[in-house]
């Protein structure tokens, strides 16, 4: 990579996001190789094997040739109050970008709304696609809003920028043809809706509980939103309400109480991505997931219901639960339903939403008779 300048290393990195079997359109390409990465990502930060954060930035050995490579990479963390450093904002991979603004079908004069400025660098892709005049992007962290428009400026490019929580879009600036999110949500919020186009696209990571969704690109009809989850899984950080680090989760439970089980799952339920998330329809509100440092995988809702699991030295499954919900009899229940279905991966899932804060996940068609329903509030 000695000596390649950022030109050759951004065509190298089109030429590897095609490589990976995604369609890219001459436009697209073009945005890749003429949108210099590296001025949104200046530095980024890697984790070592002792879980310290380690900064890599202009003038290291291997920020450049990092920057151009097909993969994410961190690029903001804030301190949580128990003066942990967790990650709040990242440069996405780029060829989950390129997926992404493909799923969007744009064309000439559509307005794009992005849900998470980020680093800027997805507004810049979208600014070479369609202007800088059509192009809107919110996201709650005010100093990566402020540190985007400096780097879009710099290249030439003025899009509108925001500073709020994107869930309630930008009434300002409605109607869009687009709205895409590059974070996770719960529920997919109704503003979103409202701000599009009859006819336009919303394209979300749907995710009610960790790792429990995928990226759904859905249509605005008369009644709501409709549409098909994308056929590879993908995941981003979950949207935040203010702009301050995301605590921990609470773990509940204690493997020596509750009421004990074997089970035939793994551990790890969440592994299994299709049926973790048709389960999150019987929970009782969000999930967390994690290990305790005695080899249990954990299951915690908001409630206080708990599962904890584990592999035994004599290879059975053992599960503790308790609370007021039973999560693992449901985990179950929704790995069942789903193997009787054929195993269907996420080609085969739709979603709607409604206004009432409905979401209905169906099979095949939104007529099939198989669905499962998420209800959660809406944010207006």
């Amino acid at each position: 990579m000695r000596g390649m300048t950022w030109r050759g290393l951004a065509r190298g990195l089109a030429e590897e996001i095609a490589a990976e079997g995604v369609p890219v359109s001459p436009d697209l390409r073009r945005a890749v190789v003429e949108t210099p990465r590296h001025v949104f990502v200046p530095w980024f930060y890697t984790q070592g094997p002792d879980r310290a954060w380690v900064r890599t930035g202009d003038g290291d050995e291997d920020w450049l040739a990092a920057v151009y490579r097909n993969q994410p990479l961190v690029t903001e963390l804030a301190t949580t109050g128990a003066g942990d450093r967790v990650t709040v904002s990242s440069s996405t991979k780029p060829g989950l970008m390129v997926r992404m603004l493909e799923a969007l079908d744009l064309a000439d004069g559509h307005r794009v709304l992005e849900i998470g400025t980020g680093t800027g660098y997805n507004a810049a892709l979208l600014c070479h696609r369609l202007g800088e005049g059509r192009v809107f992007s919110v996201d709650i962290g005010a100093g990566l809003v402020v540190a985007a428009g400096e780097r879009l400026r710099a290249l030439g490019l003025s899009p509108v920028l925001e500073v709020g929580d994107g869930r309630r879009g930008l009434p300002g600036h409605a109607p869009f043809d687009r709205v895409v999110a590059t974070c996770s949500v719960p529920v997919v919020p109704w503003a979103w809706a409202e701000q599009v186009r009859v006819g336009g696209l919303v394209l979300v990571d749907f995710k009610p509980s960790v790792h429990a969704g995928n990226l759904v690109l859905l249509e605005r009809t008369a009644d709501g939103l409709t549409g098909r989850f994308l056929p590879r899984w993908a995941g981003f950080m979950a949207a935040r309400g203010a702009d301050v680090a995301p605590e921990g989760v609470r773990v509940h439970g204690d493997p020596a109480s509750g009421a004990r089980s074997e089970t035939v799952l793994a551990a790890a339920p969440w592994m299994e991505l299709v049926p973790w998330f048709l389960a999150q329809a019987g929970m009782p509100g969000e999930v967390s997931v994690g290990y305790s440092g005695s080899g249990w995988a954990t299951l915690s809702a908001v409630d206080g219901s708990w599962a904890w699991a584990r592999m035994r030295g004599d290879g059975a499954r053992e599960v503790r639960q308790g609370g007021p919900a039973r999560l693992w009899d449901r985990v179950e229940a929704a790995h069942g339903e789903w193997a009787a279905l054929g195993r269907p991966g996420w080609d085969r899932l739709g979603l709607t939403v409604t206004g009432d804060g409905v979401h209905r996940v169906w099979l095949d068609d939104p007529g099939s008779g198989f669905e499962w329903v998420f209800a959660g509030p809406t944010v207006h």
